[in-house]
Parts: structure tokens; sequence; C-alpha cells
């Protein structure tokens, strides 16, 4: 009986050992001949495949590594992959980067994008407080609009992990209601200050929980919905600017096509970096990945930096002279002091 029962775990261990080494070569790749990257909820969507796919095609002819595209559905489980050594790159917002690193830092910024200058002077997107156009009235003190009107309303942020959808947002609303002595947690559920609090997941699902009238005011970002919205009415990031959805948006745009917004608050926000977990990637390869975004190979790539006036769609686009530059750490400190006010 023992000689069985040794022949048979000697069995489970060959057979171990083979099937490791028949993983490791599946696909022709070892986890060493690969690069993961990490998307966010906001840019996992079907519609910015070509984008994703197009920034792992560069990297994988620069490194010689292959590429593979990790797609989530929650801000946590994006921080958590790249924090716990599971994934080379991520691209992630300052707050997402900021609770990577305090998990792990080996967590490094690797580049953002520009502004229209290609300088990190103006890299900047915008976050959003927004409303119903025809419920506009409902939100104004006078002809203008006030954040006092948004108490005991139903409100949506898109994460709590999310910085032009939560941090942001918050700060200005505690401030605001400064006399009522809130708390960050406070506005995370209904009671405090709302009727309801509802988190979209992402900037998408944030948007359709105003628009689908789950919510009477929602936070999200300019960028991560300009390609399902239009100006309609004045200027892009101005408040009192009407937005409509286009008649083609894809999910989850496409249940309320035609819907229109209008902007009662916005406030400038630090772009959004691609990070490098410098465990899985040596310090040889990170400085060649990040030369690599910084080039103006990439800078001139029109599948990754595409073009204003283009009908596609696009992680990021060219209104002037963007291109990604190298970030370190310390540029992040303003979103940092932000959340350690509240």
């Amino acid at each position: 009986m023992c000689k069985k029962i040794g022949s048979l775990l000697m069995l489970v261990m060959i057979l171990s050992v083979l099937t490791a080494c028949s993983d490791g070569s599946a696909g022709g790749a070892s986890s060493d001949d690969v690069i993961d990257i990490v998307w966010y909820p906001n840019e996992s969507g079907n519609e910015l495949k070509a984008a994703r796919d197009e920034i792992g095609n560069v990297i994988e002819e620069e490194t010689g590594k292959q590429v593979e595209h990790h797609l989530t559905t929650d801000y946590a489980i994006a921080i958590e992959t790249i924090a716990n050594d599971n994934a080379e790159l991520a691209f992630m917002g300052a707050q997402g980067y900021i609770e990577a690193n305090s998990k792990n830092d080996a967590v490094k910024p690797m580049v953002v994008p520009t502004g229209p200058s290609g300088t990190l002077e103006d890299a900047m997107y915008h976050s959003w407080l927004a409303v119903n156009v025809d419920d506009q009235t409902n939100y104004k003190n006078g002809d203008d609009f006030s954040l006092d009107t948004i108490e005991g309303k139903k409100f949506s942020f898109v994460s709590n992990s999310s910085t032009s959808g939560f941090v942001v947002p918050s700060s200005t609303i505690l401030e605001n209601f400064s006399d009522m002595e809130l708390t960050e947690e406070d506005l995370m559920e209904g009671g405090p200050l709302f009727e309801q609090v509802l988190f979209g997941g992402s900037h998408q699902g944030s948007a359709v929980n105003l628009l689908n009238r789950n919510a009477d005011v929602a936070a999200f970002c300019d960028t991560c919905v300009e390609n399902y919205v239009e100006v309609v009415e004045g200027e892009e990031n101005t408040v009192g600017s009407v937005y409509q959805v286009k008649d083609n948006a894809e999910e989850p745009f496409n249940t309320v096509t035609g819907s229109e917004f209008t902007l009662m608050n916005v406030t400038p926000v630090l772009n959004a970096p691609f990070v490098a977990n410098t465990n899985l990637l040596s310090d040889e390869e990170f400085e060649t990945i990040q030369n690599l975004f910084s080039s103006d190979e990439i800078a001139n790539n029109e599948t990754i930096f595409v073009p204003e006036d283009s009908d596609e769609s696009g992680l990021f686009f060219k209104s002037g002279d963007e291109r990604f530059a190298p970030v370190e750490d310390q540029w992040f400190n303003p979103i940092r002091e932000l959340s350690a006010t509240k």
C-alpha cells in the first residue's frame, strides 16, 4: 500500500511539473515574456479597443515582449492588480496611483498626457457636476448655479477611488457645506447630505445614472465621456454649457441617445498617469517604455492621439501639441493634499 501511495505521489509530482511547463509555454510566452497592462473600467470599453491595441503593439515592437490587456469593471480591481504585482503597467487616475503607491512603493508614475502646449503646465482635464437640462432651474440661486441646491438630492459619484469622480467633487462639496462639519464618508451614503448616493463604477456609468433619472446630480469627467457626447450650447468645460448624447453613442449611452445635461460646476484636475510596477520591470525596461511613450513617434500616432476633428473614438485627443511627458511622484502632491484635508 505504501509503495502504491508513493508511486501515486511521484506520478502527481511529475504531472504537475509537466503541466507547469506546458502552461508556461502556452501561447508562446512565459510570464517573463509578457507585459500586462491593467485598465480602469472607463478605458475598458470595446470602442477603445483599437487605441489599447495600438499602445500594446508599439510596446511589443520596442521591448520584444508580448502585451496582454487586463480589462476591469471596478476601480479597486485595477488598483489591487498593479499594487499586488499582477501587472507591469496601468493607466489610472491620480488618486488611484496614490492608493496603489501607498500599498506598494514599487508602483511609480511613468508619463502623463500633456495639455495642448505639449508640457505639464496645462496637463489637466475637468471634473464636472452635471444636472439634466430640464431640471437646471432647480439648481440655481437667481441666474447662477448654486451647490446649496444639491442638499437632499440623489447624487451619483464614480468610485471612491476616482480622482475627478469623487476626490475632487467631494472636496468641493465639503467646502461648500463646511458649516455642517461633514466628512468624506458622509458623502458616500444617503442621509447626512444626500437623499441617496449611487456609484456608477465608471464615469460613463455615473453619467448614465443622471440621464436615466436614477440620480439628480452626477459627478464625472470630460475626457471619459467625450467619445459619446457633444456640446450643443455654450463652450466646452464651461458652467452652463449644454451637452447632448450622440445619436450613434455606444454602450452604455446607447439607451439615452439625444439626452441633454448641463454643467453646474467645473474643476480642473491633474491628468491621469501611466504607471509601472518596478518589481516587475527592470530599470532598463522602465526607461525604454518611458522613452517610447515620450517620443515623437507616439505623439504623432493618430490611433493613440486621435485628431480632434476625427470621428474615431480614442483614449487621447490632439488639439495642439499634446504628447506624453515623463512625470515624477511629487507632481501628484496636490491630489494627496486634497485627500489629506478631508
